[in-house]
């Protein structure tokens, strides 16, 4: 087994404080000294192994998409239907190691401010378009390509709804909970629009 470079455990530690530091600070109001203390080091660091705090916020986004896709990954590997293709969106957001209010809180954050920077605009370009490209594959064999893209506004609107409100504090954090829900609101919105084909 290959050990981890001094450099690679560094980096993954400064995306961990990143993280929690945002969620009690702020994305705009926290500091690199802030960040860094989280972890006993200093600013220095943050400038040392990611150059400013724009790129280390970049990569910590990075880090929680490279999460989100390998769960993705790992439900569709248990996916035979394209409904369950289709849960397995939900199920991988609302997995209970990537949705936690840390990650809520700084992906809230970051999408919210990402089309105002040019160096984070390219990273929420990408996203989108992988999260709608998703949502299209699996919806396609299950609604009327008419309604496909209505069907993945409501669907997505959902799931950024519950992200949101956690990320608020609105909502108690609970992935099972999210889960079902997810489940309920697909056969409810398939079943009623399209009266019960699927």
């Amino acid at each position: 087994m290959t050990r981890k470079k001094i450099r690679d455990i560094r980096h993954e530690e400064l995306i961990v404080a990143a993280l929690n530091a945002t969620h009690k600070q702020g994305f705009h109001a926290v500091t690199m000294s802030e960040i860094a203390a989280e972890i006993g080091a200093t600013a220095a660091s943050i400038n040392y192994y990611f150059g400013s705090k724009d790129q280390l916020m970049f990569e910590t986004m990075r880090h929680l998409l490279r999460i989100l896709r390998a769960t993705h990954k790992q439900y569709l590997e248990f996916a035979f239907h394209p409904k369950d293709r289709l849960l397995a969106i939900f199920d991988a957001h609302f997995d209970p190691k990537f949705f936690t209010p840390q990650h809520c809180s700084f992906w809230v954050q970051f999408w919210s401010v990402a089309p105002y920077s040019a160096h984070l605009e390219r990273l929420h370009r990408i996203n989108q378009s992988r999260v709608k490209s998703h949502f299209h594959a699996e919806l396609a064999p299950l609604v009327p390509a008419p309604f496909c893209e209505t069907m993945r506004r409501i669907l997505q609107s959902y799931l950024d709804g519950v992200w949101l409100s956690v990320a608020q504090s609105d909502r108690e954090m609970d992935p099972q909970h999210a889960r079902q829900e997810a489940r309920v609101l697909i056969e409810l919105v398939l079943s009623k629009e399209f009266g019960g084909s699927i």
